[in-house]
């Protein structure tokens, strides 16, 4: 019995941590798994308590209002109302593009990111290889994209709709899922992400994230999505 009961725990942990997607409304913020100073010193713990308390609180309060006078979307759950963004009219689209979007993304980014050191294995390592070479060209190819974005925005490490894995960036709060892509991996760029300690040397920002990058993570949304 305890044996069933510890699997039935696993299998729930699993469900939460890679279905960020099934999140329906009234939204929250999620709990962190790890402490704001956990990420120091590559992300200070000032930066990390703005960012999650009032940055990402923001858009969770701007997109339950949003959504508070359509009962009729109540029931969709983050991934749906994302995909279907564009056929909105346009007050609700935009609200849904820069909240619902900005709470998806974040959700995705706590869960990226672990005070744990841990390198890519398996199949996910096997998929990076065979589309960029290796994983240090990778990181090289990923980074370049996270410098190239002109202002506030993400680089993204996606699964296009063939399953191959694909780098891209997007523009302020707009999400993969939107385009029909499968969020692997995703770094922000807004300057509120780490202006308080590397200010604008955001090549600086990029290779110390690097260091809190949780592949175990990642690796699971790949066996996840990759399958289904």
């Amino acid at each position: 019995m305890n044996k069933a009961i510890a699997l039935l725990a696993a299998l729930f942990i699993y469900h939460n941590n890679v279905t960020i997607e099934k999140l329906k409304y009234p939204y929250s913020l999620p709990t962190l798994d790890y402490s704001y100073r956990a990420l120091s010193p590559h992300i200070d713990t000032k930066t990390m308590t703005t960012h999650v308390t009032k940055h990402h609180q923001k858009y969770v309060d701007n997109l339950n209002k949003a959504l508070e006078s359509h009962p009729e979307l109540h029931d969709q759950t983050i991934d749906q109302l994302l995909q279907s963004v564009k056929k909105h009219p346009k007050p609700l689209r935009q609200a849904l593009k820069n909240n619902g979007g900005g709470h998806y993304n974040h959700s995705l980014f706590w869960k990226m990111m672990s005070p744990q050191r841990s390198e890519p294995t398996g199949l996910f390592l096997e998929a990076i290889k065979n589309s960029f070479g290796s994983i240090d060209q990778f990181k090289k190819k990923f980074s370049q994209a996270a410098l190239s974005v002109f202002g506030s925005g993400w680089a993204w490490l996606c699964l296009d709709d063939k399953g191959k894995p694909v780098i891209i960036t997007t523009y302020n709060q707009d999400s993969p899922i939107t385009d029909g892509l499968i969020p692997l991996l995703g770094l922000d760029v807004w300057e509120h992400a780490y202006y308080l300690k590397y200010q604008n040397r955001r090549p600086d920002y990029i290779t110390a994230w690097w260091n809190v990058v949780n592949w175990p993570y990642v690796q699971e949304r790949f066996d996840h999505f990759s399958h289904n």
